[in-house]
């Protein structure tokens, strides 16, 4: 039974998470695998990190442009409206089986409405999760209740998956994507991985990567500096920023990251690292400081901590690696100096990752290829009573 599996990603930590579930239905028999780039993908202000999908090996049948220069309320409108019209013709064209989707960005979420009008199924991974202080919120439950698969990363988000009403034989428990890559890629040593950085690791470093808090009514800019005040408090410790995504008053924290690296001769900003760099790179530091989901889902499965600050994570579940704090200046200060003591590094040891339930994409591909897809666009609502 052969089927067509378009899938959709727009960030660069989609695809990192994607990989290996791509790569495994590219070399299923039975399954033809589909790709449409979209979003920060396409764009040199953000990596061009389509160039590492196809560097890999993927075939890329179609690039829908979104972004210009524009992160404002109405530029993100206009993105997502150019992405809707976009992936509604690449879908046309391509005439899937069933749509492939991960996480809870904007670019997903109207992918997933072009594919709900088509009347393709899809199927959602990374739902029911909380990230309350990010729009991102409402997208991944808006895509939740547009998605006839679903793959959550804990038995939690499983629950809550049925309880926005989706069916339970309809809900499978997976685990986490993204200890995929950590297990299956050769990372770099940090000699080598100096080299590809063009980097001199200190006796101590951080990995930092900040979005914007959405959905907060303090400004990016306000925030942003706060971090930056903290870390000028920081001797003889080497700073490497990821660059942030294109959200909503991104290129403002892009901007004044570039300026502060380049009145700090032991900072380095990067727009993508790519897979391999970017989890070599938490191998070798001594932790990761920000608000991305990659320290609460991935860095504890390194032993290294995380600093979480400020809300865009908030009702995630995370383990006893992750130090929450607020988004000021003396809060992340008071984290910083837990995050080297010598007590913390030596709990770290004790970490589990509740996110490490092995072979997630396997499971993918086991419920894809064998799922009926005959009348899944057709959904009724769940009742829990």
């Amino acid at each position: 039974m052969s089927r067509k599996i378009c899938v959709i990603t727009g960030s660069r930590s989609e695809y990192g998470l994607l990989r290996w579930v791509m790569q495994g239905i590219k070399d299923h028999p039975d399954l033809t695998l589909q790709l449409i780039v979209t979003g920060m993908h396409l764009s040199k202000d953000f990596g061009m990190t389509v160039d590492e999908i196809e560097n890999d090996g993927l075939k890329v049948d179609f690039k829908v442009e979104t972004l210009d220069n524009n992160d404002s309320a109405v530029g993100i409108a206009g993105a997502m409206s150019r992405g809707l019209s976009g992936v509604a013709e690449a879908l046309d064209d391509l005439k899937p089986d069933l749509v492939l989707v991960l996480g809870d960005r904007y670019e997903i979420f109207v992918s997933v409405a072009a594919a709900l009008v088509a009347k393709i199924p899809v199927a959602h991974i990374h739902g029911g999760e909380l990230t309350i202080g990010a729009y991102d919120d409402a997208f991944r439950h808006a895509i939740t209740k547009m998605s006839h698969l679903h793959f959550v990363a804990t038995e939690e988000y499983k629950n809550r998956v049925i309880q926005l009403g989706e069916n339970p034989n309809s809900v499978f428990l997976v685990g986490g994507l993204g200890i995929e890559n950590i297990k299956n890629l050769k990372l770099l040593n940090q000699e080598e991985l100096e080299k590809a950085l063009n980097v001199k690791f200190k006796k101590k470093s951080l990995l930092i990567t900040y979005h914007p808090t959405t959905l907060d009514e303090q400004s990016p800019r306000v925030q942003m500096q706060e971090l930056l005040d903290a870390l000028d408090r920081l001797s003889n410790v080497t700073l490497i920023f990821t660059l942030p995504n294109a959200d909503t008053g991104g290129r403002e924290i892009i901007k004044m990251i570039d300026d502060y690296v380049s009145k700090n001769p032991n900072s380095y900003a990067f727009p993508s690292l790519g897979q391999l760099k970017y989890l070599s790179c938490i191998a070798q530091v001594n932790g990761v400081v920000g608000n991305s989901s990659s320290g609460i889902l991935e860095v504890p499965s390194f032993k290294k901590g995380t600093i979480n600050i400020g809300d865009r994570q908030k009702g995630r579940i995370r383990t006893t690696s992750v130090i929450d704090c607020e988004t000021n200046k003396n809060s992340i200060l008071e984290s910083l100096d837990i995050l080297f003591s010598v007590e913390f590094n030596r709990l770290l040891n004790l970490t589990n990752n509740p996110y490490d339930l092995g072979g997630a994409s396997v499971k993918i591909i086991d419920v894809i290829y064998g799922v009926n897809l005959n009348q899944r666009t057709k959904k009724t609502f769940y009742d829990l009573y």
